[in-house]
């Protein structure tokens, strides 16, 4: 993807509707990514920590209020602007970059952490931003990636049922003619990820252990028909692979 220098309605649409939670609204969000980063190494003030994909800038605003050390990619000039704003109004200043994962060189074994959620569905070259952040990660470094799932029940892009289970040149065509043409520019979601797929990308990119949902999933958090489904899926091949089919989101933390 490239850099947009101009002021984009899609973008400005997703800054306002984050508007309303604020920084401390996303606290939840905060503490779920460091409990699932938690599952594979200790975060503390002496980690390295990177996001790609920053959006308001929540995550490392939150890091910076709570003596965490994590910088910022982000390829909209309009989101970093957002952030800057957001950190303003709450008294922190965040170590943002504007740039684009599949081009940016964000360094050689630089990060413990690197946290890329919701963001992936939007590199067209997502193997090569991949790759660059197994790179940019230090031995036992931790990715936690979050993403789009093709088969998914509840699609997270477009609220049409079954939206994600679209070949990927429907899906542009669709979002173009119900949206405009300028979705495509930061909008539109190139990909509709698999468990399968992206697992076998990072084992072959060299990530040496890969936690999935199943894996990651707290069953004293859950109760009735979600706890049912998840001891089944820890138990059971099958069920853990039909389980992942259709969850909501490919949910992955892997070290390196």
């Amino acid at each position: 993807m490239k850099i947009h220098h101009e002021e984009l309605a899609e973008i400005q649409r997703y800054i306002d509707n984050q508007k309303p939670y604020g920084l401390q609204g996303k606290a939840g969000h905060y503490e779920r990514y460091l409990r699932f980063i938690g599952r594979a190494r200790k975060v503390d003030s002496d980690t390295r920590m990177l996001e790609v994909g920053t959006g308001t800038g929540w995550f490392p605003l939150l890091c910076k209020a709570n003596g965490l050390r994590c910088k910022g990619l982000e390829i909209s000039p309009q989101l970093i602007q957002a952030a800057m704003k957001l950190g303003a109004e709450n008294g922190i200043e965040p170590d943002l970059e504007l740039g684009n994962v599949e081009d940016t060189d964000i360094g050689t074994e630089e990060y413990d952490v690197i946290v890329a959620s919701s963001i992936f569905e939007h590199v067209e070259r997502w193997r090569d931003g991949l790759t660059r952040i197994y790179r940019a990660l230090r031995p036992g470094g931790v990715l936690f990636f979050e993403s789009t799932n093709k088969f998914s029940l509840k699609p997270t892009e477009h609220p049409m049922p079954f939206y994600g289970w679209m070949p990927d040149r429907l899906r542009y065509r669709f979002r173009i003619m119900t949206q405009g043409p300028e979705i495509m520019k930061l909008g539109i979601d190139f990909h509709q990820f698999r468990y399968p797929q992206l697992r076998r990308a990072l084992r072959e990119i060299g990530f040496r252990t890969i936690l999935d949902a199943v894996d990651l999933s707290d069953l004293g958090q859950l109760r009735g028909l979600k706890r049912a489904l998840m001891t089944a899926a820890k138990r059971n091949a099958l069920a853990r692979s039909i389980l992942l089919t259709f969850m909501d989101a490919t949910t992955l933390v892997c070290t390196k």
